[in-house]
């Protein structure tokens, strides 16, 4: 689906409802179904919120978030089923069991077996029915306790244990590399033609024989002209059972003059993947130190490293709606040294997986 500016309808009507709910401001004018510049704003805005990409369309992934973002916890029932559960009262559950020492996993807002078994925990301690249902018994329990702040959860504390199995070197590491886009879907095109599917192939496959070179098992996510989506990506990496993953893309911007590279780890607010973060550290530092404009570190929401089960990151090289970043990541040269540039930083997570001081 994709909803956008000008449109006029009972879809962008649902769309500035659930904005209002969630109080950004639209201006009455536009109340009848309008997509006008305050209902571009509060998108904007909400994306911003979020860690999505700010672009002010309505896409799949920004209404999926509209969505999860509509829930409160209490509002209904949580159990683990065969399609997660998603939305922000499974976020708010798993921040709650966190603060008390449960291990939720991520705080990911998707209700998976780490959840449930978390929430099973804490039913046998508090002394209810332990089915990992969340319905009036285990709500009331949690409300009757008090308020946790400044706790380290333990998902964090087990995450930054885990990061101590990597190294000394990479060699026997199994890697998903994931070039973005594929098929008809071409992602960016640069203002001399050049596509970002083409281009995350091209960085994908010179990365591929660098890692193969050094005994990495490498496992591409798509061949050239499939375009699978981001769910069937990240099922193929947990599936796999894959240590780490690697998405290949581009920025882009309706800025021609915004230029520069970027590396995305999973993290909002109130969560951050310290595993993602330490190695999108490690990967932006090897590509500026190749010359690459520094764009810096971010966390993000994007599905990719949301649903995947390991460390992820999304790199982004450069941004192809800028001419000079377009002509440095057509040339061969550099579509080798970018992916030496992520081996090295990838070598040098392995080397040193948690930052000094941490």
């Amino acid at each position: 689906m994709l909803i956008k500016p000008g449109q006029r309808s009972g879809a962008v009507r649902d769309v500035q409802r659930r904005l209002l709910g969630l109080d950004l401001p639209i201006a009455a004018a536009e109340l009848d179904g309008r997509f006008g510049e305050t209902t571009i704003a509060a998108v904007r805005t909400f994306q911003e919120r979020r860690g999505l990409v700010v672009d002010g369309l309505v896409g799949d992934g920004t209404w999926r978030e509209l969505v999860e973002a509509s829930w409160r916890l209490g509002d209904r029932t949580l159990y683990l089923r065969a399609a997660p559960l998603r939305g922000d009262d499974v976020r708010a559950l798993q921040e709650r069991l966190g603060a008390l020492g449960f291990d939720v996993g991520r705080v990911d807002g998707i209700l998976g077996p780490r959840t449930a078994r978390a929430v099973r925990e804490f039913q046998s301690n508090y002394g209810i029915p332990a089915d990992a249902i969340v319905g009036r018994s285990t709500l009331r329990a949690l409300a009757g306790l008090p308020a946790v702040s400044g706790v380290t959860s333990a998902a964090a504390v087990r995450e930054r244990e885990e990061l101590r199995r990597f190294g000394p070197g990479i060699a026997g590491l199994h890697v998903v590399i994931d070039p973005g886009h594929g098929g008809e879907d071409a992602g960016f095109t640069g203002p001399a033609g050049v596509r970002e599917s083409d281009l995350s192939m091209a960085i994908a496959r010179r990365l591929e024989a660098a890692l193969s070179a050094s005994g990495v098992a490498v496992y591409p996510t798509r061949e050239s002209e499939a375009s699978p989506t981001d769910g069937q990506r990240a099922s193929l990496a947990n599936a796999l059972g894959a240590d780490l993953y690697l998405a290949i893309h581009t920025a882009g911007s309706n800025d021609a003059a915004a230029r520069g590279a970027a590396t995305y780890f999973f993290g909002h607010d109130r969560f951050r993947s310290e595993a993602g973060a330490r190695l999108a550290e490690c990967i932006q530092s090897a590509m500026v130190s190749i010359g690459a404009g520094d764009a810096g570190v971010h966390g993000k929401q994007y599905a990719v490293l949301r649903e995947t089960r390991m460390p992820a990151v999304q790199i982004e090289p450069g941004h192809l709606t800028n001419p000079k970043d377009e002509a440095f990541l057509a040339a061969p040269s550099s579509q080798r040294a970018v992916a030496e540039a992520v081996a090295a930083g990838l070598r040098e997570f392995a080397r040193m997986p948690v930052a000094p001081g941490s």
